[in-house]
């Protein structure tokens, strides 16, 4: 009985209970007692889960603010800053830009934000091919009706394989021969129906064209538009 009383006893002075005369070596630890801690507010730990000032008291952000009141100054909080109509307009014009004219220099005083002119002369247009006016029933439909007609626009019985020796021998109007993209056309057909006129596509007639003809218009699908002209391709000279 000495050992519950000693167990459940509120005494928290007893922390060791005598052996009985049945275990004479029997020793017995109780465990101590603590009251429940009670917060009287003099606890200052509980300071540390408040969340730090933003921006920091000695930052540049909160020495540049100006807050509106103690208040919101001990937060580390500011009104915004609020801009005047004259703040939200655009500077005023450099002196003198808001008298220059279109196509006039500016005189040397002046202290304008733009560079100087170097000239008053308008831009010259880039220079273009000019075209030429087609004969009645000569015009891309007329060509395009010709090549679906099944006339023979080649002047060949097949493909041939076309050195630039060969090439060269039919540079005629009544045999004019051309190649683009390797491939050897007779143009002696074509010649009435060139835009640029016959004087313009002759200067291919016997020669590789593909440089002037990109050079020119490059846009054009010249498989396409001379497909029907086909003779060969445009090889090598053969090795002696």
């Amino acid at each position: 009985m000495s050992y519950l009383r000693g167990w459940f006893s509120l005494d928290t002075s007893a922390t060791r209970v005598e052996p009985n005369d049945s275990h004479p070596n029997q020793s017995l630890s109780v465990p101590e007692i603590h009251e429940e801690y009670e917060d009287d507010g003099s606890d200052t730990a509980g300071e540390d889960d408040a969340p730090p000032a933003f921006p920091a008291i000695n930052s540049a952000q909160r020495a540049a603010t100006s807050p509106s009141s103690s208040s919101d100054s001990s937060r580390g909080l500011s009104m915004p800053t609020i801009l005047t109509d004259s703040a939200l307009m655009p500077p005023p014009p450099a002196p003198g830009l808001a008298t220059r004219r279109p196509g006039v220099p500016p005189p040397q005083s002046s202290s304008s934000l733009l560079a100087p002119m170097a000239t008053t002369q308008p831009p010259k247009r880039p220079s273009r091919r000019d075209k030429v006016a087609l004969a009645p029933g000569f015009g891309p439909l007329d060509w395009g009706n010709l090549k679906s007609s099944g006339q023979d626009l080649r002047g060949v019985d097949t493909l041939m394989r076309i050195p630039p020796s060969m090439l060269k021998l039919h540079n005629k109007k009544e045999d004019a021969w051309t190649a683009i993209n390797g491939k050897v056309y007779n143009i002696t057909p074509y010649l009435p129906y060139h835009p640029g006129g016959e004087k313009e596509l002759m200067r291919v007639a016997g020669r590789d064209g593909t440089k002037l003809f990109s050079l020119t218009h490059a846009w054009v699908n010249a498989d396409f538009m001379l497909d029907a002209c086909l003779v060969g391709f445009l090889v090598s000279e053969p090795s002696s």
